[in-house]
This record gives structure tokens, C-alpha cells and sequence, in this order.
């Protein structure tokens, strides 16, 4: 995993990377040891590469992209197709979620631009 996100890097170059803050029910800890582990992964090929890394807490995320830190799933699908102008949530939910912290950072960088006076 750590090669395959290093090789991404790489290949596609960002200027920084921007991740959720890990959430998972205490009835699967399974789920939270797996999800750190490849967590781990990211940030490490990130450092690697020199990368600034900015996390987002989950309510955070759905703020930023549909107004309300309580958002359901599809209501984040449906902004997120929204803000990027195409016809269909992308699938799998996943992928809408990626896509929404990217969105997130995005909105966050571009107050930040304007709260310092610079163009972003």
C-alpha cells in the first residue's frame, strides 16, 4: 500500500495532501486498527515526499460542503456531484467522501487566501 501511494504521488505530483480525521464505531475495532494502518501508510509516502499534510475532522468536511456538520451520506454525494457539476454522485461512497475532503481543503485554502489578502 505504502509503494502504491508513494508511486500516485509520484506520478501525479500534489501540492499537499488533505485527509479526514479517522472515525469508527468502538464495536469495530478491527475496522480502526486496518483503517490506521493504511492511515499510516499515506502519511508516511506523504512525509517522504515532502508533502504538508492537513487533516479534517468529519463534521468539518460536511460543513464545508453542504452547510450542515450533520449530513448524511447522500446528502454529501449529492453536494459533492453538485459542486463538481456532473450528473451522478461518483461511486463507490468512498470516493465521494475523498472527494469531499479535497473539496473541503479547497474552501479552506481559499478563505485562507482571502483572510491573508492573496489570490487562491
Amino acid at each position: 500500500l505504502h509503494e502504491a501511494l508513494g508511486g500516485v504521488l509520484e506520478e501525479f505530483k500534489p501540492s499537499c495532501v488533505a485527509v479526514e480525521a479517522l472515525f469508527t464505531h468502538y464495536q469495530r475495532p478491527r475496522t480502526a486498527i486496518v483503517m490506521g494502518h493504511a492511515r499510516g501508510a499515506l502519511l508516511l509516502a506523504a512525509a517522504q515526499q515532502d508533502l504538508v499534510v492537513t487533516g479534517y475532522p468529519p463534521a468539518r468536511v460536511k460543513k464545508a460542503i453542504t452547510g450542515s456538520g450533520r449530513a448524511s451520506k447522500e446528502q454529501m454525494q449529492g453536494a459533492v456531484a453538485a459542486a463538481l457539476g456532473i450528473d451522478e454522485a461518483p461511486k463507490p461512497a468512498d470516493v465521494s467522501d475523498a472527494l469531499a475532503v479535497a473539496l473541503c481543503h479547497c474552501d479552506a485554502l481559499r478563505r485562507e487566501g482571502v483572510h491573508r489578502g492573496g489570490n487562491v
